[in-house]
């Protein structure tokens, strides 16, 4: 019996070597996948080797050198290529830098939302009853208040920080993915071969392990990704209304609440952030909308 169950689940997996080559295939096919993966591989790699990219301290003020226009206007300097904020900071080096502080607290937040979302969808699915009504009605509670107010309430009582903004926004955001997941469950969990599984005896944590889990990651990649640059812009909110990122750190969202009173004489203050933020963004939803497709097994090459 256990011969027959194996082949019939692993048929629902995608095989590595065919999946790679689909991938690779599809990439080439995509010109938006192929943007959005340059841009996202550009970003990651200009936060991991930001010391090398620059010299000057993003933290680092210099009142005599302050709004100094970007390099190729009347003005600038070659020092500082995109210019200078308000207290004389080197606009390049803080997008650079913040770019550690926007992916880190995206990532992050997803990967703690997605673990928690994840968990909870596949027991509501897969046990229902009890479990299955406390899981949806606090998903239902927490959709009813808005995303933003409830994020700014809690943050204006524990105070801003690092810590505090990846665990708000990871605690608040887990009920997508809960949702997701849940769903494909209840499909998943009927199908011949979890049934053969439970009548040869499997327990349950060997089911949803090896035969639910397997098949909800799909989706649930491509819902994490473009989840990241959903997060990404929550954080730029948040430090841009001040409850976010907190000086000597450094953020884009935090940047552009700093350019903000500049915006009609240095207009550079704010506006290089903001494509920071934009473009970023889009690079992110580019790669997520080409994981859907690649992951999609309605699709065919």
């Amino acid at each position: 019996m256990t011969e027959i169950t194996e082949p019939i689940a692993n048929e629902q997996k995608v095989k590595p070597q065919s999946s790679l080559k689909r991938l690779g295939k599809r990439l080439l096919k995509s010109k938006t996948g192929m943007v959005g993966l340059i841009i996202v591989v550009a970003v990651v790699l200009m936060a991991i080797f930001a010391p090398l990219l620059t010299d000057n301290d993003p933290a680092k003020t210099d009142v005599i050198n302050r709004l100094l226009p970007p390099f190729w206007l009347e003005g600038g300097s070659t020092e500082f290529l995109l210019g200078t904020d308000n207290l004389g900071r080197d606009v390049l080096s803080r997008i650079i830098y913040g770019s550690r502080i926007s992916l880190l607290i995206g990532i992050s937040a997803v990967l703690l939302a997605g673990a928690i979302g994840m968990a909870l969808g596949l027991i509501a699915g897969y046990y229902g009853k009890v479990w299955d009504f406390i899981i949806m009605r606090t998903v239902d509670s927490l959709l009813a208040i808005p995303n933003i107010l409830f994020m700014l309430i809690i943050l204006a009582v524990m105070g801003p920080s690092l810590i505090t903004l990846i665990l708000v926004l990871g605690g608040t955001s887990w009920v997508v993915y809960a949702r997701m997941v849940r769903s494909e469950t209840l499909s998943i969990k009927e199908r011949d071969y979890v049934r053969s599984a439970k009548a040869i005896g499997a327990k349950d944590f060997r089911i949803i392990t090896k035969y639910i889990l397997p098949n909800v990651l799909s989706s649930f990649i491509v819902i994490a990704t473009l989840n990241v640059a959903t997060t990404i812009i929550l954080e730029a909110s948040l430090s841009f209304l001040g409850l976010g990122i907190q000086p000597p750190d450094v953020s884009w969202g935090l940047m552009l609440s700093d350019g903000r009173e500049y915006i009609a004489t240095s207009w550079w203050v704010a506006t290089f952030p903001g494509i920071a933020i934009t473009v970023t963004v889009l690079g992110v939803i580019f790669l997520g909308d080409w994981l859907r497709d690649v992951l999609d097994p309605k699709i065919k090459d």
